[in-house]
């Protein structure tokens, strides 16, 4: 219901040719090059932070983004650094070129970073990132938390899946989290959400580092990458579940949202989009989180317009 297959396989193909995102990039090595860019492999057992115990954040080598927490790190015995999960939204996975294999990229740059495996028991989540130290760089605890201070944001503008495709790439996001919020039951399924009867729209949470971006150029995001002006949904997605909305967190995203709907209606436009106090958010199914990075799709009534 939410697509036709012949769209999704023309954004699937155009989706396989996707370059990695613009944006800040470190000088690499030829080393690294031959690893992040080529998608080589180091040799096992040599990598920097194979031992490595300290409590801290992994970040991609080539261009910062944030890829894994040390909680998340364990000893596989395999001769590379072993994950069983990633920040959310940091990590995109896709079939690796000898069909066998599922490889792992970083989300915001395309670099290389090893394999992903599943059903081999070594955690309780059942997976195993297959991380090249060379293609990380490491945050000590001390470092990360003098840096941590970040902000959050809610949107929703149509199905979470593309808004999410979007936000994950932007420059200065952390993590993002799609879920259902606004309405009036507690953890509401996706099925409850689409059967009308709860009051939730489909939503995306927000982590960003104010640093380097702000919650006015996060809104102005959200403001083109969906048409403000339609009251019945989103594209070819209708129902209530679509709408446009902004949950505000404090009064400042209030009056930035407020202030850029008003910039919107001089220039024409009919603004739909509702501003509300933000209330519960409820994170949604793990089918539904960082959906297209999973099926290798594209968004169908999501595009980029420039407003601003």
């Amino acid at each position: 219901m939410r697509f036709l297959p012949f769209v999704i396989t023309i954004l699937t193909i155009m989706n396989s040719n996707l370059n990695a995102q613009s944006g800040h990039r470190n000088p690499l090595t030829e080393e690294e090059k031959h690893v992040i860019l080529h998608k080589g492999t180091e040799r096992p057992w040599t990598g920097k932070y194979l031992e490595n115990k300290e409590s801290g954040i992994y970040t991609c080598k080539w261009c910062d983004a944030p890829l894994y927490r040390s909680k998340d790190k364990f000893d596989s015995h395999c001769g590379w650094p072993s994950f069983d999960d990633e920040i959310p939204g940091a990590v995109e996975r896709r079939q690796d070129a000898d069909g066998l294999r599922t490889e792992i990229l970083c989300a915001n740059c395309g670099g290389h970073l090893g394999h992903v495996f599943e059903g081999e028991g070594f955690t309780k989540k059942n997976t195993r990132h297959c991380v090249n130290s060379i293609s990380l760089n490491f945050k000590p605890l001390q470092q990360t938390v003098q840096s941590s201070t970040t902000e959050t944001a809610i949107f929703a503008c149509g199905c979470f899946w593309g808004v999410e495709h979007y936000f994950k790439r932007a420059t200065g996001v952390i993590s993002t989290e799609v879920g259902y919020t606004g309405g009036t039951k507690a953890n509401p399924t996706y099925e409850e959400v689409c059967s009308h009867s709860t009051g939730h729209v489909e939503a995306i949470r927000v982590t960003f580092d104010p640093s380097k971006t702000s919650y006015e150029e996060l809104a102005k995001l959200f403001f083109e990458i969906h048409d403000p002006t339609q009251t019945n949904g989103q594209g070819p997605d209708i129902g209530p579940q679509y709408l446009s909305e902004v949950f505000y967190l404090n009064e400042d995203q209030k009056i930035t949202t407020e202030r850029l709907i008003g910039i919107l209606k001089q220039k024409g436009l009919r603004v739909a989009t509702k501003v509300r106090p933000a209330t519960t958010f409820w994170p949604a199914e793990e089918y539904h989180q960082d959906y297209y990075s999973k099926t290798g799709g594209m968004p169908y009534c999501h595009f980029r317009t420039a407003r601003f």
